[in-house]
């Protein structure tokens, strides 16, 4: 018998950084996301299958329940070393999926291109947490760490409101809806982001006024929120750009890359990787095409809307 997970995957739109501590996230759950399907295997192991978008093989492994059980420390992380690190700490929270099992056969199917950085791991992690029934937050805080808005998507189908509060995540699902989405664009910038290195860099550069930012945040947040018109909504967009570049003492996305776009241009997530959303009145293909980003998706192709 199989059994299917599914974890939806991830745009953080506002809160990047400061949502580490305590500010107001909003972010959308992609269309796009992954699935995890289980079947009873033996051997005291897990014959494992990942598969990208395509159908394409991109992972193939054999993983014992000894290892995941002694979580052995290596010197290089892989991806199989990850997998272990995330199957123990699963373990050490509900040992049942190991103790009581003879193995198992997993295969693992994202519904988005994997270097498009919408929450392989994420996606994962929640799907993981479903099958072992524990909390994917803790699984989160145990592996990989980071704020959690990410884990929030992946079990939300609505825009959400995100934060730490006392560490804990506090998860307000939001009506988010305006009739301008048909100019919001969300544009691959193919230069995948080490998160580690940013929050990494977001710390060093942090500095006195955090409280006076994380107010700041949340303002331009609801203002985000509740924007009526397309031009309030592009101007707040904006507003949250230039406070985080005055905090990361980082140019923004469009100073870099796109000083002469007729619009706004936002980095989303960890600064200068992934996606970036575009707000423009005209449709931005062949601006974003003749600088060489061809992937350009429109509002309704890639946000969750049930």
């Amino acid at each position: 018998m199989k059994t299917t997970f599914y974890s939806n995957g991830k745009l953080l739109i506002t809160g990047e950084y400061l949502v580490l501590d305590g500010a107001k996230a909003f972010a959308l759950p992609t269309k796009f996301g992954q699935n995890l399907i289980v079947e009873n295997g033996s051997n005291q192991e897990i014959q494992w299958k990942s598969y990208n978008f395509d159908e394409q093989l991109w992972y193939e492994d054999t993983i014992s329940f000894s290892e995941i059980i002694t979580n052995a420390a290596t010197e290089i992380e892989t991806v199989k070393t990850t997998l272990i690190n995330i199957l123990h700490e699963a373990y050490l929270l509900n040992p049942d999926f190991i103790t009581n099992s003879q193995g198992y056969k997993i295969i693992t199917q994202l519904t988005f291109p994997k270097n498009w950085g919408l929450g392989t791991s994420s996606t994962l992690l929640n799907n993981i947490a479903q099958w072992t029934q524990i909390d994917a937050f803790t699984l989160l805080k145990n592996s990989f760490g980071g704020s959690g808005y990410d884990i929030a998507c992946a079990q939300n189908n609505t825009p959400i409101i995100y934060s730490l509060d006392e560490n804990s995540s506090v998860v307000e699902p939001v009506t988010f809806n305006p009739d301008f989405t048909q100019h919001i664009y969300f544009v691959y910038l193919n230069k995948k982001q080490n998160s580690k290195a940013a929050i990494s860099a977001y710390y060093n550069n942090k500095n006195q006024n955090l409280a006076h930012n994380i107010i700041d945040n949340d303002k331009i947040t609801e203002a985000i929120l509740q924007a009526k018109t397309l031009k309030e909504f592009a101007h707040n967009v904006e507003k949250h750009e230039i406070h985080l570049s005055n905090i990361l003492e980082i140019r923004t996305i469009k100073e870099i890359a796109f000083p002469d776009f007729n619009g706004v241009v936002k980095s989303l997530g960890a600064w200068g990787g992934d996606f970036v959303m575009a707000i423009s009145k005209e449709n931005p293909q062949t601006y974003f095409k003749s600088k060489g980003y061809e992937t350009i998706l429109s509002y309704d192709e890639m946000i969750l809307q049930k």
